[in-house]
């Protein structure tokens, strides 16, 4: 069976769970992966078969796809503002969305490119896989990046991406909302966080690929307090933000007001809401001016 042979029969096989589309994209990065041959290559060698270690290497790969596992799993890996990034189910898959987020605080910042001191220092809550700080920082290479997670093992995710991409970030395991911990971290002059979410409520609406196997804990807030983290970021600056400091988080698409209104209520000001790509309220940037 040829190469082409191979990937259209995960095709047909995908198509059970996602639409064509989908499923095509899927099979694209699952072949590429196994082979080393990206699209045109492989038009190019139609007649190509795969060797013993690569159709075994498939049919582990379509095991996995097939009980729903994200293909971003199933090859650990994951693509941020064009960047390779390590995933494993103890991060979160990024997002397209994330990336206009980053934008925003690299746009802002990009003065920052070339200077060296003094160094402004980024905090970024909730790491991840590390894609947002390491992004900040390969785009800002002036600033200084500390970045804190709850979790251990996705720290060690971040920590080994970081490694990969060649920049250094201060990595802090530590749990946001006990404000004990806020003492471990220094004054900054930006914050930054995509952090959890999404209502308990809401996991009705959402795919069960995600469900199954993104960390909860990333993703998932009280239904009766689902602006937990804004809160606490926003108390945490109070008392750790510079004057004129800036928070960038990005923000559940159906709590636009609420999360504006509660920076407003804690003092901030020049408050935004930006919409994303598809015209969702997605991002909120709040100055500290008292």
């Amino acid at each position: 069976m040829t190469v082409s042979d191979q990937e259209n029969q995960l095709v047909a096989q995908l198509i059970r769970l996602y639409d064509a589309r989908e499923a095509s994209n899927i099979a694209d990065l699952v072949i590429e992966n196994v082979t080393g041959l990206k699209k045109m290559d492989r038009m190019l060698n139609k007649t190509r078969s795969l060797s013993a270690d690569q159709e075994n290497q498939l049919i582990k790969y379509s095991a996995q796809l097939l009980r729903e596992a994200p293909v971003q799993y199933v090859l650990h890996e994951s693509w941020f503002f064009g960047q390779k990034f390590y995933v494993d189910e103890s991060t979160m898959i990024p997002r397209p969305e994330t990336e206009e987020l980053v934008a925003w605080v690299v746009e802002d910042f990009g003065q920052l490119k070339n200077k060296r001191e003094p160094a402004v220092k980024i905090l970024e809550v909730g790491s991840g896989s590390g894609c947002i700080p390491i992004i900040i920082k390969k785009k800002l290479p002036g600033a200084e990046l500390i970045s804190c997670d709850i979790s251990e093992a996705a720290l060690q995710v971040a920590k080994k991406n970081s490694k990969d991409h060649g920049v250094t970030i201060d990595f802090l395991q530590l749990d946001f909302l006990d404000r004990n911990a806020w003492s471990r971290i220094p004054t900054v002059q930006c914050i930054v966080s995509n952090p959890p979410y999404v209502s308990a409520k809401e996991k009705a609406s959402m795919r069960s690929n995600v469900l199954k196997y993104e960390p909860e804990q990333a993703l998932f807030v009280p239904n009766e307090d689902p602006l937990i983290f804004y809160r606490a970021i926003g108390e945490f600056a109070r008392e750790k933000l510079a004057h004129a400091g800036q928070i960038y988080v990005e923000i559940n698409e159906h709590l636009g007001k609420e999360s504006a209104s509660l920076f407003s209520t804690q003092g901030f000001s020049r408050i935004e809401i930006k919409k994303d790509m598809q015209g969702k309220d997605r991002m909120i940037k709040a100055t500290w001016l008292l």
